[in-house]
């Protein structure tokens, strides 16, 4: 198995839950290439955009990110959101908007994958 594939099923399966009953978490990867001249500079980005969110908006539930050992300019992304409204909020925030403005020119590629939680009960610690 590759090892992106590999990291997905793993992450999908241990999301946090939210609320009862009917999960309405909106769940997804973002792989994203970096232009290796700039990966410090972007990883400082990356890293304040993540810390604000996580502290700031209670509907973003999960942003983990991780970068390739044998590629370090290929990270991905694990995103996981209350409900698709908090992912809408969440990327018309300041903080937000920083990353993306600001890493535009670094970022050489960027795929997003959609999931769904296999075992949305499941936490992460």
């Amino acid at each position: 198995m590759k090892p992106i594939l590999f990291l997905l099923f793993n992450l999908i399966i241990i999301t946090h839950s939210y609320g009862q009953g009917e999960n309405k978490q909106m769940v997804r990867l973002a792989k994203l290439v970096i232009d290796s001249t700039q990966l410090e500079i972007y990883n400082t980005y990356l890293k304040e955009e993540i810390e604000t969110s996580i502290k700031k908006e209670p509907g973003v539930l999960t942003l983990y990110a991780i970068a390739e050992k044998a590629r370090p300019t290929h990270i991905t992304i694990l995103e996981i959101y209350a409900t698709p409204e908090a992912y809408r909020s969440h990327i018309k925030t300041p903080h937000f908007l920083k990353y993306k403005n600001g890493t535009k020119e670094m970022v050489k590629s960027l795929e997003l994958i959609e999931g769904i939680p296999l075992l949305p009960a499941m936490k992460i610690y």
